[in-house]
């Protein structure tokens, strides 16, 4: 069995970050699962651009040597705006993946068990390895939101934002979106540009758009009010970006920032190519039904309509526990906070060599782990835990490796008679 010191399990911005950082530490044994950026690639739609602003879109490494900013002027792009294509954000993730010079073992990690000193992962072909340490970085796929009104529904029928790519395929149906998010309006503007009759349910009776007051994000004062990746609204955003100060707050403050933080919001983009959806404010399902090849869906104001198709635009809710690579003993010895991990300063769970990043490091760390920004933060975290650990390694194999050989000199020293 193939052995290793840290197995990174995903490799989108924060398997990649991960990888950048502990590829520094002298020794270090590190593996790479998962197709780079799979997830942008397969689950995001076509002309996507990022709601995080240019500032929060970098992927850290260690030295700053492979940011968005460099990139650009690598890749001779300086056209891009703040709002960044999802095409060229995955451009930049394989070219970050081709300088942390890591090779990516693109085969899955089908299961992750206890192992004596680490743990065992078998891949999807079968083949086992052994980890002294396991960084999952597996992403939010896992935890797109279906309501309960929607689950068991054919996908020919109802299908998650995070299931569509291309729209082309609805020209002429008619679709119903349901959500007030980013994702949401987004598959709303893509399905009307691409012939679909469709229409917005949104429960929420006011749409946020997500618009900036361009003195408050000035040089000159910006810094006052919003951390550098600009996540979080003004003055929240510097506590937000602070995840060592946010974790430390009352939890009720905690949960109320963090509300603010990820609240559904529309990037103002999007809101010129609204105009011709018609959006319905207050507004939500209660009732769906399959009628033959369509779906019948009654609303909370009695209306109805029977469409073709419903999108999903209802993010994701974390629970580590939908992971699929997770055994059972694994997951009963993770402390789990409304499906959260629990973790400490370098981002461990309860068991031992078991780290989580990402999105489900929210609850300990706050909501800017849910941005590609919050790598900055949580990859040195990681780095300098897993640096102490090796470096205790170190020190007690080198403790045990002279025991033995006091051992050995007493055994093979000659006997010195007394008196």
């Amino acid at each position: 069995m193939e052995r290793c010191d840290v197995a990174i399990v995903g490799a989108g911005p924060y398997g990649l970050s991960a990888a950048a950082h502990l590829r520094q530490i002298k020794g270090l044994d590190a593996s790479l699962f998962g197709e780079p950026m799979s997830f942008w690639e397969r689950h995001m739609p076509e002309g996507m651009h990022l709601r995080s602003p240019w500032a929060g879109s970098h992927i850290a490494d260690p030295e700053n040597r492979f940011t968005l900013d460099v990139y650009r002027s690598v890749s001779g792009n300086s056209q891009w705006e703040d709002s960044m294509p999802l095409r060229d954000f995955i451009k930049y993730g394989h070219w970050f993946h081709q300088q942390v010079a890591l090779s990516a073992d693109r085969r899955k990690v089908f299961r992750i068990e206890l192992a004596p000193e680490g743990y065992r992962l078998t891949l999807e072909d079968g083949e086992a390895l052994h980890a002294r340490r396991v960084v999952v970085a597996a992403g939010i796929q896992p935890f797109a939101h279906r309501p309960k009104l929607f689950e068991g529904l054919p996908a020919a029928l109802v299908t998650h934002t995070s299931e569509q790519r291309d729209y082309g395929k609805f020209r002429d149906k008619k679709v119903l979106v349901i959500g007030g998010g980013q994702s949401a309006l987004e598959a709303a503007v893509f399905l009307y540009e691409a012939g679909a009759h469709v229409e917005v349910s949104i429960r929420n009776s006011v749409l946020h758009w997500a618009w900036r007051k361009r003195w408050m994000h000035a040089k000159a004062v910006g810094w006052m009010l919003y951390g550098r990746a600009e996540i979080g609204s003004a003055g929240i955003s510097l506590v937000i970006q602070r995840p060592n100060v946010f974790r430390r707050l009352p939890r009720r403050i905690q949960d109320s920032w963090a509300a603010r933080a990820i609240r559904p919001a529309v990037s103002l983009w999007l809101k010129p190519r609204t105009l011709d959806v018609p959006i319905h404010l207050g507004r939500f399902p209660v009732q769906a039904r399959v009628e033959g090849e369509h779906l019948g869906v009654r609303f909370n104001d009695g209306t109805e309509r029977v469409v073709d198709h419903v999108v999903l635009g209802t993010g994701y809710r974390i629970h580590v526990g939908l992971y699929p690579f997770f055994s059972t003993g694994v997951l009963e010895r993770i402390d789990l906070v409304n499906g959260y991990p629990r973790l400490d300063a370098g981002f461990e769970t309860s068991l031992p060599g078991l780290h989580i990043v990402g999105a489900p490091a929210a609850w300990s760390f706050g909501p800017l782990m849910r941005f590609v920004a919050g790598t900055e933060f949580a990859s040195p975290a990681l780095r300098s835990r897993i640096l102490q650990a090796k470096r205790r390694q170190l020190v007690s194999h080198q403790e045990r490796s002279d025991v033995q050989c006091e051992s050995l000199r007493l055994a093979t020293e000659p006997h010195k008679s007394e008196g």
